[in-house]
Formats: C-alpha cells, structure tokens, sequence
C-alpha cells in the first residue's frame, strides 16, 4: 500500500474536496463525544489541512490550541488557515510538545495511518495532563459505512488483488479501545459517531475521489482509463439514488491520561 508521503503529499484544497466535505461536519460530533470544555489547551493530532483545527479554535481560540502533521503541504495550509495556532510539523508517534502540556490530545480520522499506533496514543497521552481526555476516531470500514466504502468494493471487484482499508487499525469494533488499553490509558470507552452530507449528484460525490488523495484516490490514479471507468460505473450503480444523503459512521475511543 501506498506511505503516507505518497497519498497525502497533496494540495490542502484537493483533500478538502475529497475528504474534508465529511470530515468538517465530523469534527464537531467527535469534539462533542470527547467531552471538551471551554478554558481547555487542546492538540490537534494528524491534523491535515485543519478540518478539526477550525472547529477547535471556534471553540477555544487559537491561543489554546495546537497541531501536528506529518505533510508539509498541510502544515502550511493549516498554518495559513489559523494564525495564531502553533502547527508543527511532526508525525504522532514524535511530537515537539513537553509533558503535561494539553488539557486533551484529539486525533480525527489519522490513527488507522499511523506507523505505530499504540506508540502514537501514547505520545498523546504524554503530552496531555495526569486525567486529561485523549480521544481519537476512524471511519467504520469492519462494516462498510466509510465514505470510501463504496470505492473500494468496487476496486476489490475490478482487482480481487487490491489492497484497502480494511485491515487498518481501529477500523472495526473495539480495536480503537483495544489500542488505547495496550498505550496505558485509563477509564477507555468506545463508542460511534456519524455524520450525514448531502451529494448533489453522483458527479459530485465521484469527481474528488480522482484527485488522487489517500490510499483509495492513489490506488484509482494508477489505474488504466478502462479500469477506472469499469470502477466509477460500479459506484454508481451502488449510488442509484444520487442525489441524496449519505451517512457516514466513524468508530471513536476516548481515555484519560495515566498519571
């Protein structure tokens, strides 16, 4: 499968085109589930382009809120997205921040790319005070409600070969609380969260997933023209119904910092 150097080294507005349309209206759900309250300093980890950033901030300010990600391109895009945040250039499992220094340490959508997760929880837990709130999600692909679900059952048909999502970690029931008990912390809970966006037409929901973002817009981009026409005519005989909402759910875990 493609390294994240390869499917995330993209422009901040692509990504936002092909995942953040969920992962903005995601962010305030999980912010929600993570139970975070006004006054706190939060991290931001794997931050991308900033979805999570932004609803931080509307919360919080920008003073009281901080991020990391491993790509460049991101990192400027949130940079110049939220003046005043300090967004740093770093991967989960190193992170330049001194013990204790959160309130809680978030990480939406970026646990399944991690190259140790257990590893990267515990950097978040490191980073966030003795009793702080350390929470991440991923998207449901143990049971096909991602938004990319639809892509790669159809490329699995094109390429019984191909490689997916599904065996990312935390992408099914329990493995996200799993991790979180083998990074040490305390009082795991696991739960869903979902959200609903509405495509215009199937054209609309279809034309981002060719911009070559993350594994699936990667995989789709080294295709043949034919093979990627065969998998764009099996999604939308999947999405009969385009226009229309889609429900997406994503599997979230949350913990307190040991200390």
């Amino acid at each position: 499968m493609d390294t994240l150097s390869t499917v995330f080294e993209v422009a901040a507005d692509s990504y936002d085109r092909f995942m953040g349309r969920y992962s903005r209206p995601l962010a305030a759900h999980f912010i929600e589930f993570a139970g975070l309250q006004t006054g706190w300093k939060v991290l931001d980890v794997g931050a991308g382009p900033g979805a999570l950033t932004t609803a931080l901030v509307e919360m919080l300010g920008p003073e009281s809120v901080a991020a990391a990600d491993p790509s460049p391109p991101f990192v400027e895009a949130n940079r110049e997205r939220h003046p005043g945040v300090d967004v740093q250039l770093a991967g989960a499992e190193d992170m330049p921040f001194a013990d204790n220094a959160f309130d809680a340490a978030l990480a939406q959508l970026v646990v399944q790319f991690m190259t140790d997760p257990v590893a990267g929880i515990g950097e978040m837990a490191r980073v966030t005070k003795p009793g702080g709130v350390v929470a991440a999600c991923v998207w449901d692909y143990g049971t096909g409600r991602s938004p990319l679900s639809t892509i790669w059952a159809a490329a699995i048909e094109a390429d019984p070969s191909v490689e997916g999502e599904g065996d990312r970690v935390g992408v099914a029931r329990g493995q996200l609380a799993e991790v979180f008990a083998q990074a040490g912390l305390d009082a795991v809970e696991e739960s869903e969260v979902a959200v609903t966006v509405e495509h215009e037409s199937f054209e609309a929901w279809w034309e981002p997933m060719t911009f070559g973002v993350g594994p699936a817009g990667a995989w789709l981009a080294r295709q043949t023209p034919d093979v990627q026409e065969r998998v764009r005519e099996r999604c939308r005989v999947m999405y009969p119904d385009a226009p229309g909402m889609r429900t997406a759910v994503a599997w979230a875990a949350r913990g307190r910092s040991p200390g």
